[in-house]
């Protein structure tokens, strides 16, 4: 990873406490005005309009109030930086240019607040600098918005939660009071401009969250520390809280603390081109990254179930997987993942008498596909050294950790630490029932893809992922990062004859929706739901999609409207894919092809059928010469979709 900067500095020592600092963006269109009295304060403004105020922010620490009862600072120090930052992994640009202002005010009581103000939004953090360990009572942070303000978010009864609630649109002060709303938390003013709330480089800290107070306020909240946890029941539910201690975290007294951010796009097309939270991050911790393959994965969890036209009775079994492995090398998608049922949900050496996993790792290597298993955390933890052992030993280049459904400082502990170690044995993640991405990703980036959202497998037992939802997860949940949505279901239907079915799932909307999302939804590792004989059948569909790869280099977004549609292109290379998907609206859209380098490209696309608005399964692939001057007219079914991809002729 390359980044390089120029630094601007100087020092202003002794500031009164009453003092006002004005902190601008590069482009001077975001101001924050820093005010230090009693409390500290932040004021933002985007061209002048204010759009929210963080008010009382401060640390609790061991009883003393750090951000209150202000006297004096020590010093500020100012600094203006431009970077280039080239990510290891590339889910949105090759190179992400970095460009803020920033203002450490440095405390007499040794801590320091540090704000930065981006042309793409603002973010500040606490650092501390005590020779002991320190207790962490509390955070408190109030946010303040407009009158007919309104915002998305996900609620949650509890911390105990895996992110998995369904996306609520409403006014600021008509918020639930009685539950816990999780980040990302998008703010959507009154002018049209965007605030999304979120945090990065959440490293040994328990994860933010908001809680209404009935007003145009919202306060900070924190799981607790774990005191005592929960081992009853279902083996998915263990680990989970009982009880904790009355402070969120035990830290090191030297420390920098969570990016608290808020990142502001004028319009609903700024938000998917926002990287605040990978650009706070910590970098790079893996001396030599070059080993980590992004990638398709198949798997067995639906897979399985829906298996047809073969010799051998499909399950958990050798001849199974061999079949999922054969399809994986046919097609070039990188992995097969065993998932739940592989082995005892409470042993990982329990494994099932009808798979010889030997056997299978032996197939695998011989196909060169990659090989990834699914745990349940906590067994994983209670084993997790002969655990580590005994992957490593059978080749195992992937784990896919499931049901943490937690964010506490424990937690959050559990993440780094198994990145940690999975990078050190050359194995990626991909982190199911899990917390939103904030800033891990980047510093060990063979944590490929999260969960923290309602995804495809809620299809088979609820109505939630509508094409709506699906036009709301790039604005929010994306912004976080890579998502493990699973797209590209061969079973699809309109919203007259869809019905959830448990083993196999239907997805709402049209087939080309569902391929679109292979260019849409960002994961440098994308899943696919289905078996190999509904890929086998739609064979025409399925070669296509083996065609898109899963790292980007560019991103043009060409009409957004949170909750509506989405259509965007993205470049491999000399390459680029073409994205788009609508609700249950039908619309037309005109997309200029002039991203395009000069040449000619040869374009090939899968769209809606004439016939898709009544049988979802309906499709029309054709191709074209095009160049730079090329204009597109597409049509989109309800829940309709297009896809293209645009290769460079030689």
């Amino acid at each position: 990873m390359k980044i390089t900067y120029t630094i601007i500095c100087f020092l202003l020592f002794n500031l009164v406490s009453g003092k006002e600092i004005t902190l601008n963006s590069p482009d001077s269109k975001i101001e924050v005005v820093i005010s230090i009295d009693e409390n500290i304060r932040l004021k933002t403004y985007y061209l002048s309009k204010l759009l929210f105020k963080a008010d009382n922010i401060s640390l609790n620490i061991e009883g003393k109030d750090f951000g209150s009862g202000i006297r004096k600072t020590k010093n500020i120090k100012t600094n203006t930086v431009k970077a280039e930052i080239h990510p290891v992994i590339r889910e949105k640009y090759k190179v992400i240019q970095e460009h803020y202002n920033e203002i450490r005010i440095v405390f007499k009581s040794e801590y320091t607040i540090v704000v930065r103000a981006y042309n793409e939004g603002m973010a500040y953090r606490f650092i501390t600098d005590f020779a002991e360990k320190i207790i962490v009572n509390s955070e408190k942070l109030e946010l303040n918005f407009n009158e007919n303000d309104s915002a998305y978010f996900q609620q949650s009864e509890s911390f105990n939660s895996s992110y998995e609630t369904p996306y609520q649109h409403t006014s600021i002060s008509d918020i639930a009071t009685d539950k816990y709303c999780n980040l990302p938390f998008l703010v959507k003013n009154s002018t049209g401009v965007n605030v999304l709330v979120s945090e990065s480089d959440l490293k040994d800290y328990p994860g933010l969250w908001l809680k209404s107070s009935n007003s145009l306020r919202l306060t900070s909240a924190h799981p607790g520390f774990p005191k005592q946890l929960k081992y009853d029941g279902s083996p998915y539910g263990h680990g989970q809280v009982k009880d904790h201690e009355e402070f969120i975290a035990d830290v090191d007294g030297s420390r920098d603390f969570p990016w608290r951010i808020f990142a502001i796009a004028p319009t609903d097309s700024e938000l998917l081109a926002n990287t605040l939270i990978y650009q706070l991050a910590s970098p790079c911790e893996i001396e030599d990254p070059s080993w980590i393959k992004p990638g398709v994965v198949t798997f067995d969890w639906w897979g399985r179930r829906g298996i047809y036209g073969t010799d051998f009775k499909s399950g958990v079994n050798t001849e199974t997987a061999k079949y999922f492995i054969d399809f994986a090398a046919e097609f070039g998608f990188e992995y097969f993942l065993f998932d739940d049922g592989w082995s005892a949900k409470d042993d990982l050496f329990q494994v099932t008498p009808e798979l010889d996993m030997e056997a299978v790792m032996a197939y695998a290597r011989e196909k060169k596909v990659k090989i990834m298993l699914w745990v349940i955390w906590n067994t994983f933890e209670k084993q997790k050294e002969k655990a580590w052992d005994k992957f490593e030993q059978w080749g195992i280049s992937g784990i896919k950790f499931d049901f943490m459904n937690r964010d506490d400082q424990k937690m959050v502990q559990f993440y780094y630490e198994v990145a940690k170690e999975a990078a050190r044995r050359k194995m990626v993640i991909d982190f199911h029932g899990a917390y939103k991405p904030s800033g891990l990703r980047r510093s060990y980036p063979n944590v490929l893809t999260f969960e923290a959202l309602i995804e495809f497998e809620y299809n088979g037992w609820t109505k939630h992922v509508t094409p709506r939802h699906d036009n709301i997860l790039p604005y929010l949940r994306m912004v976080t990062g890579p998502m493990d949505y699973i797209p590209y279901t061969t079973h699809n239907a309109q919203k007259s004859n869809w019905r959830p079915v448990g083993d196999i799932p239907m997805g709402q909307g049209t087939r080309a929706h569902s391929m679109a999302q292979f260019v849409i939804y960002e994961s440098p590792m994308q899943m696919l739901p289905d078996a190999p004989s509904d890929y086998y059948r739609e064979r025409e569909c399925t070669e296509f999609i083996s065609g898109i790869p899963v790292e980007w280099d560019d991103l043009n977004v060409l009409h957004a409207k949170i909750g509506e549609y989405t259509v965007l292109s993205r470049r491999n290379g000399q390459d680029w894919y073409i994205g788009a998907i609508t609700n249950w609206e039908k619309r037309s859209f005109e997309i200029s092809l002039e991203f395009l380098d000069d040449g000619e490209y040869h374009l090939e696309f899968i769209r809606d059928g004439i016939n898709a608005d009544t049988r979802a399964i309906d499709y029309e692939k054709g191709s074209m010469s095009v160049t730079r001057s090329t204009n597109l007219t597409i049509y989109l079914a309800p829940g309709g979709g297009y896809v293209a991809q645009i290769i460079k002729k030689k």
